[in-house]
């Protein structure tokens, strides 16, 4: 019998898949988005290498593929998407439309930053939102995210590993921070996105959207809300609620109705993680995510 190591990226019993199979996630995903977008080098190198501002949801999509394959595909399936994810950055550029300077998009700097803002929103909206991690299990899922920075060309060793290693991150590249016209445009797309073409039928319900987005926002921490100032202040608490009921409502989602947010690729994806695990002998009965329960595991 293959080992878990041979069969998907991460272990069923990692912290990993505990965050990444909380749908608070796509909190996190669009949180994540919005504080990746007052680093004015990488969101220059979005605006002007990416469809973003006229598909913002379909970079949210393509990121949660790539989340993951480093989660949930084969080594060799998250090997292919790392390869493919390196390949374009390193044929593109930002440039500075004042000065007419250029940088690589795939300058570790950048790569850090994009890294950071995202892994740190994951954890962060899904702990606040009620996933019931200690700091030892928090501190393991920035380690274990480690690995996924090298797929797209960082060393692990330069990675933040840890809750307080974040945090020393941040405090330290934040004076680099500032709200761009393109970071302004960004948290606008983000609150009010437009819908790609196969989610179009749900375009009846989108003034529902806006609750969710500014849930997004209002989850940033206390010093990027106050950078953007787009909208007023809250109660923490009154935020905290929120994502509360947002996980609860969205974790109560049938396995194969939440994945329809997937792209194609995606889903079939996930579709070959259920059969891999199932053919070592683990109960996939209740799909990926009752294989957080350690009962549902194969005894070893």
């Amino acid at each position: 019998m293959a080992g878990i190591d041979e069969i998907v990226v991460q272990p069923p019993e990692s912290a990993t898949w505990r965050v990444h199979l909380d749908r608070a996630m796509w909190v996190g995903g669009v949180r994540g988005l919005m504080l990746q977008a007052l680093h004015p080098v990488a969101m220059r190198g979005v605006w002007q290498n990416s469809s973003f501002q006229d598909d913002p949801f379909g970079r949210l999509r393509r990121t949660a593929d790539f989340v993951g394959r480093m989660t949930f595909g084969s080594p060799e399936e998250a090997a292919e998407i790392g390869r493919r994810v390196r390949g374009i950055h390193r044929s593109l550029r930002a440039t500075d439309p004042v000065t007419g300077a250029t940088r690589r998009v795939d300058d570790p700097e950048l790569l850090l930053w994009v890294h950071c803002a995202e892994v740190s929103s994951y954890l962060e909206v899904a702990r606040r939102g009620g996933l019931g991690l200690t700091e030892e299990q928090a501190d393991r899922y920035l380690s274990e995210q480690r690995r996924s920075a090298t797929y797209v060309g960082l060393h692990a060793e330069d990675v933040p590993g840890s809750c307080a290693e974040m945090d020393a991150y941040f405090k330290a590249v934040r004076p680099s921070l500032r709200v761009t016209e393109e970071a302004a445009a960004t948290v606008r797309f983000l609150l009010w996105p437009r819908l790609p073409r196969e989610l179009r039928m749900l375009s009846a319900g989108k003034p529902l959207y806006f609750p969710f987005g500014a849930l997004c926002y209002y989850s940033l921490p206390e010093w990027a809300r106050r950078m953007y100032g787009v909208l007023p202040e809250v109660p923490p608490g009154l935020v905290t609620a929120g994502l509360r009921a947002f996980r609860l409502l969205f974790n109560g989602l049938p396995e194969p109705m939440h994945d329809r947010a997937f792209m194609p690729a995606t889903r079939a994806m996930l579709r070959g993680c259920r059969e891999r695990l199932g053919a070592a002998g683990y109960d996939v009965s209740r799909g990926l995510r009752g294989l957080t329960d350690p009962r549902r595991r194969p005894m070893r």
